[in-house]
């Protein structure tokens, strides 16, 4: 059993910043950077040093406290090598298939394009953890400002095949808004009316819907039960105008 440990907090409007604490080693990672100033008061509330950054794509809101953290701290800043010059400071690039060594643990590496041409996601398998950006949502996918529903389907695939009970750490909190397109797409599907009902208790109880699961998406995303890449599309278009 892993003891490796995962802490999610709020941060700028909507986004989570997220850290990844390995005790044996000390190493700790934050996945992407929305807030440089709590991602360290974070990490100092809890004694851990930051030691590693681990961007998925190249966006301000995950990216903008790079710089401020890399002058703060000793670091390594991992992000895609898939472009050059978009993520600030950026020293171990990052590619389809690669895998580094987190202390002990591996940590593997999928290109996920559709939200970004370069995005990629951080699989933890001791962790049973999954860092995925905004490729996917709780109900929900990235919109697609760089991709094509096919790289997205292609994209979802991936995470899809992922064991049922992986945790996924989505970067934002959008799962009620999400939760409306949802349930006007799949008005009849019974596990989704849990799901929202489940989301919505979390949130007046002022806790985060992230992470999810593998299979609660299978179940309850519209962009995996679209089952094709026109399909997906097609609710994509649908929901960038809902």
């Amino acid at each position: 059993m892993s003891d490796i440990q995962i802490e999610i907090f709020p941060c700028l409007s909507d986004n989570y910043g997220m850290l990844i604490h390995d005790p044996q080693s000390g190493r700790t990672a934050c996945i992407d950077t929305p807030d440089g100033a709590e991602i360290a008061r974070q990490c100092e509330q809890r004694g851990w040093r930051l030691t590693e950054i681990w961007n998925t794509h190249w966006h301000p809101d995950h990216t903008g406290g790079n710089a401020a953290l890399a002058k703060q701290y000793d670091l390594t800043i991992y992000g895609p090598a898939y472009i050059e010059g978009r993520i600030p400071g950026l020293q171990k690039g990052l590619t389809e298939g690669d895998t580094f060594q987190f202390g002990q643990h591996d940590v593997h590496i999928f290109h996920t394009p559709g939200h970004t041409d370069e995005h990629i996601i951080y699989h933890v398998p001791e962790a049973n953890a999954a860092f995925v950006g905004d490729t996917i949502f709780v109900m929900g996918c990235g919109k697609l400002f760089e991709g094509t529903p096919e790289q997205m389907h292609q994209s979802l695939s991936k995470i899809m095949a992922l064991p049922d009970e992986t945790k996924l750490y989505c970067a934002h909190e959008y799962t009620l808004s999400n939760a409306k397109f949802a349930i006007h797409v799949d008005p009849e599907n019974e596990r989704l009316k849990e799901a929202i009902d489940a989301a919505k208790a979390k949130r007046e109880a002022g806790l985060p819907t992230v992470p999810t699961t593998v299979a609660a998406e299978r179940a309850t995303n519209p962009f995996v039960t679209a089952g094709n890449a026109i399909e997906l599309g097609r609710r994509r278009a649908l929901k960038d105008s809902f």
